[in-house]
């Protein structure tokens, strides 16, 4: 599978955070597709932690500059760039300073969920993919990572559904069996019904703990691949009353071909 372009959203990437399934997932995935011959790009969040100085981040002018409306607020959109060491892929960073300056990331310093959790996810979603519309960069695969991207699926196959730029995108979610602690904002509905979304499915987030947020996000993506060994069984259950396409656990060490065959076979070829 050559000549793709593949979009690669994630909460972590390695060495810009720190080493986890995730983080390394990203970073291996992303190495290999481009060194067999397609076009990757990479989106992550600014998370105040980062260390702009040492990873040389710098703002794009060009794209950055819009505003984002999050609940009924214009919030501004930075965007900056920086390298992965070693590798010709360059990384999209989503900025902010109401969302993104903090010195951490999803939790204060007390160990309380940040109430505009919601917000910052919703900006984060939003960002990414007016971003590449600023690009004029038609993504072949969406490929997500993390329960800060759980929003686009929602977003491209409801939002941007008339969008010529996504129309034959695939959005494949990775996910994991690592639930945050605590709820999104109980008003996350209204701030998504703002945007004119309407599906039925938001009756999912009347609860809005990570496993409600996690069904959202699977319901709206054509693949899903597991990076944990096991899940709960309303997770599983979910998935088999969808009838959702599923790659199994498969440890980073082995995913490169695994990805590859997983993209050609079945998202590329078989979804319609």
């Amino acid at each position: 599978m050559i000549g793709k372009r593949i979009l690669y959203v994630s909460s972590d990437l390695f060495p810009f955070s720190s080493k986890n399934p995730i983080s390394l997932s990203v970073l291996k995935a992303t190495k290999f597709m481009q060194s067999i011959g397609n076009d990757v790009r990479i989106f992550m969040p600014r998370f105040g932690v980062i260390n702009e100085r040492k990873h040389q981040l710098h703002e794009v002018i060009r794209l950055s500059g819009m505003n984002l409306i999050i609940n009924d607020i214009d919030q501004p959109l930075l965007i900056k760039v920086a390298s992965i060491p070693d590798a010709r892929l360059q990384v999209y960073f989503i900025d902010n300073e109401e969302y993104f300056k903090r010195k951490s990331i999803y939790e204060d310093e007390n160990g309380h969920f940040f109430n505009d959790n919601d917000e910052r996810t919703l900006f984060f979603t939003k960002g990414v993919l007016e971003t590449v519309k600023k690009l004029n960069w038609k993504p072949d695969i969406i490929h997500i990572y993390g329960w800060m991207t759980s929003f686009i699926p929602l977003y491209m196959k409801n939002y941007y559904k008339n969008d010529p730029l996504y129309q034959n995108s695939k959005i494949i979610v990775s996910i994991y069996n690592k639930p945050f602690k605590g709820y999104l904002n109980k008003d996350i509905i209204k701030k998504i019904k703002d945007d004119g979304i309407k599906t039925k499915k938001l009756k999912l987030l009347e609860n809005p703990n990570y496993f409600n947020l996690i069904k959202l996000c699977i319901y709206f993506s054509d693949a899903i691949m597991k990076g944990d060994i096991s899940f709960p069984k309303e997770i599983e259950d979910f998935i088999e009353i969808n009838k959702l396409l599923v790659l199994k656990y498969y440890p980073v060490e082995e995913i490169e071909t695994v990805y590859e065959k997983f993209y050609k076979k079945t998202v590329l070829e078989q979804i319609n």
